[in-house]
């Protein structure tokens, strides 16, 4: 904190839901954006995953999932294919080119639920199970590449490094680990959290990572240095946080919130400098697009929030 004294506190921001986009039925569980930045898919326990333009706010793929107990989804780089996940313990791979909704692979291997996935390039995908291990997939042919394992409660997150050669995970066993795909191995366990790690998210940068857990707090993690360097809390703050997500910069750091609200962190001063209210449920889900002009909340209000 002594190091950041010097730096000018954050004006006001000016950050406002922009538009509504309405077409699921039940609880909103998972977003991601595409890299094109215009599109994203959201996952909801109404049994479908709904591929949106963000600029127009219409769907343009609606997709019918064999499970509709869905955790998360999952957008390619190249905005080809989606993934779900969810309590059928496996990841169903859509192709959007194809003229048939139906998955094009299912790749089951896990023996408890699959909590979170992200494709690593187009061609690889990573997935976070309850059984307490991360998979690596070879989509073309659905071969499992490696298990990772090492967490002793169920995976919660994943994410994956810009590099595509590490990524960090997120437990209920309070901890977050990052792997590293070529070694097949744990480079270290980070510790802090009292209770389950929600979210994984690197930091622009790539040299840090946020964490979001069910003890209230989000932390700023130091890859190189390997400790935290900044916690974010509050005495009124007491919920879980589900999903956290960085601003283009690094200098802001969003939080989903079980008290229906999205918080908003200063990650250099540690403090709260904004709340963006007005879902009417818990926002079990967010994201922003690679440039950062936008953020898209999901909740359990059924409905997704573009905010700007």
């Amino acid at each position: 904190m002594q190091l950041t004294r010097s730096i000018e506190v954050i004006p006001r921001l000016a950050i406002k839901a922009r538009s509504i986009l309405r077409g699921h039925s039940s609880k909103i569980i998972s977003l991601q954006w595409c890299e094109d930045k215009r599109h994203l898919v959201s996952a909801s326990q109404d049994g479908r995953m709904i591929v949106w333009n963000a600029m127009t706010s219409l769907k343009e793929h609606l997709l019918k999932l064999r499970c509709s107990w869905v955790m998360c989804c999952a957008y390619s780089p190249n905005g080809n294919l989606v993934a779900s996940g969810g309590l059928d313990n496996s990841v169903s791979i859509y192709n959007l080119k194809r003229a048939s909704m139906d998955p094009c692979q299912d790749l089951g291997g896990h023996q408890g639920y699959v909590s979170s996935c992200q494709f690593v390039g187009d061609h690889r995908i990573l997935s976070a199970s309850g059984d307490m291990t991360t998979n690596l997939w070879d989509v073309p042919t659905g071969t499992c590449l490696h298990t990772f394992r090492g967490h002793r409660a169920d995976v919660m997150s994943v994410s994956v490094a810009d590099d595509r050669n590490t990524f960090v995970t997120g437990a209920c066993d309070a901890t977050a680990r990052m792997y590293d795909m070529r070694s097949e191995k744990c480079v270290h366990t980070y510790t802090g959290h009292k209770l389950d790690i929600n979210a994984v998210q690197h930091f622009p940068t790539g040299y840090a990572f946020g964490t979001g857990s069910d003890d209230a707090s989000c932390r700023l993690f130091d890859i190189r240095a390997q400790r935290c360097l900044m916690q974010y809390t509050h005495d009124r703050i007491l919920w879980s946080i589900t999903s956290v997500a960085f601003s283009a910069s690094g200098r802001l750091l969003f939080g989903g919130y079980d008290d229906y609200n999205c918080y908003v962190w200063d990650v250099l001063k540690g403090r709260q400098v904004a709340i963006l209210a007005g879902h009417d449920n818990c926002v079990s889900c967010l994201g922003i697009t690679g440039d950062g002009m936008a953020l898209c909340t999901g909740s359990w209000d059924s409905v997704l929030k573009i905010w700007a």
